[in-house]
């Protein structure tokens, strides 16, 4: 599990040193003693291996390395309050009044077992994904309860689940995660030893030639330790991955209407869909074919919820055929080249998606007209993201990738 949350009353020290200049005066600030927020600042640089601040005799001033950091701890606050403020709209009934403000109270343990119990579901599952106990994480789950004033946890046959209100705050918890996240990557960047980590969602049509020849660029251009994550996957998943914080971008098949209010879609160009063969198929290499000539052979259909799924779905009808020709549902690229490979298998995709077989003379698209199969191709990001020099720097090579493509 990637949470490496800090403590949020250690951000919140730093924030007020780097506004008040004085450590008595931070301490005061967020009630905590001069020797704790003098120690939450060493534990964070500790933790860059950076110095945040220059200690001079008429205060302590953010270094070039505190400036960038101070602006992912800001966002990161700014997510954890919203969340909060969320969170108390979905809750049924109002909250205490003397438990506003919660989220500047919460502490890594309870928000690491939130998190854990987000994504498993299940007290023991988390504990185990923690390292822990599991009455460490009860303990934790309830602690949290209590300084919020909200139901967080409801029992469920096989387990526990968040209520609304821990949705929405689970969700800002890990996207202020992310901040911090961005923070450590941009400073290890400015030291020369860059560390970035780019999480990319990536949909069939990226995988031949977009994704690899920007990823070989930026890798080249890179003397640090940059590692790049490419997560296959449902675009559900994907997308909700993204929303979440774990996935930086997607690049695929865009989608209308917007999937969600709190993404952007960033169109790259214009794609259309094939009717696709193996080169030794029956059908290869002949003219005037028609989409009735390849019902007589078995299909290979991309699962409906995709843009080429719902196009065989709904525009070609093939699917609710009395005799449909679809003997696989399958997305992917590997899977559709074996079957290819081994019989006389017909499928929809774009050309750019089997760019490579076609240069190798393994696959060909068949002269079959796919009238309105043009579907807008590009990048989904989350509308608040921030993205380091490094990441900006990926997102303009796929850029340049995909207009030389078209140029």
């Amino acid at each position: 599990m990637d949470f490496v949350f800090p403590n949020v009353r250690h951000l919140q020290a730093v924030q007020q040193v780097a506004a008040l200049n004085r450590i008595n005066l931070a301490a005061d600030a967020v009630h905590l003693s001069q020797p704790a927020v003098t120690q939450a600042v060493a534990k964070l640089e500790q933790t860059l291996s950076a110095r945040l601040f220059d200690r001079r005799p008429e205060g302590m001033f953010l270094t070039e390395i505190g400036e960038i950091f101070l602006a992912r701890v800001t966002r990161a606050l700014d997510l954890l309050k919203d969340g909060e403020r969320q969170a108390r709209k979905r809750a049924p009934r109002p909250a205490p009044a003397g438990r506003r403000d919660f989220h500047r109270l919460t502490t890594a343990v309870q928000l690491r077992a939130l998190i854990a119990v987000a994504q498993t579901g299940n007290f023991s599952h988390a504990a185990r994904e923690l390292g822990v106990s599991q009455p460490a994480v009860h303990r934790a789950a309830r602690d949290l309860e209590r300084l919020s004033g909200l139901s967080f946890f409801e029992p469920v046959r096989r387990g526990v689940m968040l209520t609304p209100a821990a949705e929405a705050f689970a969700h800002h918890v890990r996207l202020a995660n992310a901040e911090i996240r961005q923070g450590q990557f941009e400073v290890s960047e400015f030291l020369g030893r860059d560390s970035t980590r780019i999480a990319v969602g990536s949909m069939p049509l990226s995988r031949t030639t977009i994704l690899p020849a920007a990823i070989d660029q930026l890798l080249r251009e890179s003397n640090g330790q940059l590692q790049l994550q490419c997560v296959d996957g449902a675009y559900s998943t994907l997308l909700r991955d993204l929303r979440f914080g774990d996935l930086d971008l997607l690049i695929g098949a865009l989608r209308d209407p917007l999937p969600a209010e709190d993404v952007v879609q960033e169109e790259l160009f214009s794609d259309t869909l094939s009717v696709v063969a193996a080169r030794t198929h029956p059908l290869a290499g002949k003219q005037g074919l028609t989409l009735e000539d390849t019902l007589d052979y078995p299909w290979i259909a991309p699962p409906l919820p995709t843009p080429s799924g719902t196009y065989l779905y709904e525009r070609l009808q093939i699917p609710q055929l009395p005799d449909t020709p679809v003997r696989v549902v399958a997305n992917s690229l590997v899977l559709v080249r074996g079957l290819m490979m081994r019989g006389d298998y017909v499928t929809i995709m774009s050309r750019k998606q089997i760019e490579v077989e076609q240069e190798y003379g393994i696959l060909a698209p068949l002269p079959i007209e796919l009238p309105e199969s043009a579907r807008p191709i590009g990048l989904t990001y989350r509308a608040n993201w921030r993205p380091t020099p490094t990441q900006a720097r990926f997102l303009d090579l796929i850029r340049a990738q995909v207009k030389a493509g078209v140029e």
